[in-house]
């Protein structure tokens, strides 16, 4: 088989780059070792920057997003039992977040690529990577059953955090940086009211908690757990009673509780790879960095990701430059490192860290005192989480 890009992995990251490299005339061809059910069914993040949507726009799938998302002005802190609110356009000028769920950008990427009737392989088995240090890069894999290999000008590397691409690349030709926490979150997904119009972000004492919604009618839910707990023994009951202890009088008065659709428990890391590019292949998406869900960037670093290397495919192809692609990693980690600090910092201000020593604690509450009553603080912390234009 013979495409202009390769895309390895069909998430959003994937999904998006295939469909506006599409709307530019380029082919594309991409592999994805999971079903397109398993796709669909991984439950992620649903905060939207600016960017996301306009390339949402961008890519022609963003008419269901402006339909059934919903446009948030703020969020609260919940510290000490008393709710703060961070008014986000009016410390940022006007700007907020749109909220609309991960799964759903997936799907409105999937019905455009079939749509089109542009090829995906699914549940594509032993996909290895080669090449890609000349300028003829392939990739080999089974599709059920059958041996194919695909040849084209580029491979770009959307195929997550434990994926063929990165780890194809030669070890003293990338240096990795992680941090992992000592915790995860807990998640539950239900089909009942959200406790509230915006996103609450609660300090406790016994653990961080986050309420968050999909829509009107389907909240998600999440704890702060450590990380040796296990997901079985969370029963739906002992979710809702633990979240309803760390949530204000108000929030917790007002829980609607219900059968869970989905339960995970998720670990907590900081993670970039540098650089993002070798030779003719590119990292994007987690397959380059992951951040903890707290500061809610993981899929917009992914679409600007994304953007950066759909610009500078087009340019190649359109213009024989090879400008964007060149300065391509450069361009995407500025980014990644800035959303990597907020990510740490806002995680580091909202959970509770045990084994730290009380002087730590102490510095939180102090941090946290500040941020609540600075507005340029809270204007700092606004302008970090509508995200940097891309």
């Amino acid at each position: 088989m013979r495409t202009q890009v390769l895309i390895v992995g069909a998430g959003p990251s994937g999904l998006l780059l295939g469909q506006l490299l599409h709307r530019a005339g380029i082919d594309t061809l991409i592999v994805e070792r999971q079903t397109a059910d398993h796709v669909l069914s991984r439950i992620r993040a649903g905060v939207l920057e600016q960017g996301t949507a306009d390339l949402m726009d961008d890519a022609g799938v963003g008419a269901r997003m402006h339909a059934e998302g919903l446009v948030h002005d703020g969020f609260e802190l919940a510290v000490g039992g008393v709710r703060h609110r961070i008014d986000l356009r009016q410390l940022t000028g006007g700007h907020g977040v749109l909220v609309y769920g991960q799964t759903e950008v997936t799907r409105d990427l999937m019905a455009a690529r079939d749509a089109a009737g542009l090829p995906t392989l699914y549940e594509a088995a032993e996909v290895r990577i080669d090449g890609f240090d000349t300028a003829a890069p392939r990739a080999r894999c089974t599709v059920r059953g059958e041996a194919v290999e695909i040849h084209a000008d580029f491979i770009a590397g959307c195929d997550g955090f434990h994926g063929v691409c990165r780890a194809s690349v030669p070890p003293d030709a990338i240096r990795l940086y992680e941090k992992v926490y000592p915790f995860g979150w807990l998640g539950l997904l239900s089909d009942t009211p959200p406790v509230a119009d915006e996103l609450i972000y609660s300090r406790h004492a016994r653990g961080f908690s986050l309420c968050s919604m999909r829509s009107p009618t389907r909240s998600r839910y999440y704890l702060q757990v450590p990380l040796g707990e296990r997901v079985e023994d969370w029963t739906d009951a002992r979710f809702w009673d633990e979240l309803r202890l760390r949530l204000d009088p108000e929030a917790a008065a007002a829980l609607v509780t219900g059968p869970s659709l989905e339960k995970s428990i998720a670990p907590l890391r900081s993670f970039v790879a540098e650089p993002m590019r070798f030779g003719r292949l590119f990292l994007a998406g987690d397959a380059a960095h992951i951040v903890p869900p707290t500061g809610a960037k993981g899929l917009n670093l992914a679409a600007s990701d994304v953007r950066y290397l759909s610009q500078a495919l087009i340019e190649h192809y359109r213009e024989r430059s090879d400008a964007g692609l060149d300065h391509y990693s450069t361009r995407c980690l500025a980014r990644v490192w800035k959303a990597e600090r907020f990510s740490w910092w806002l995680t580091s201000l909202m959970h509770n860290f045990d084994q730290e020593p009380a002087f730590q604690a102490k510095l939180q509450e102090a941090e946290l005192d500040y941020v609540l009553g600075s507005e340029a603080a809270r204007r700092v912390l606004a302008e970090n989480y509508i995200g940097l234009p891309f």
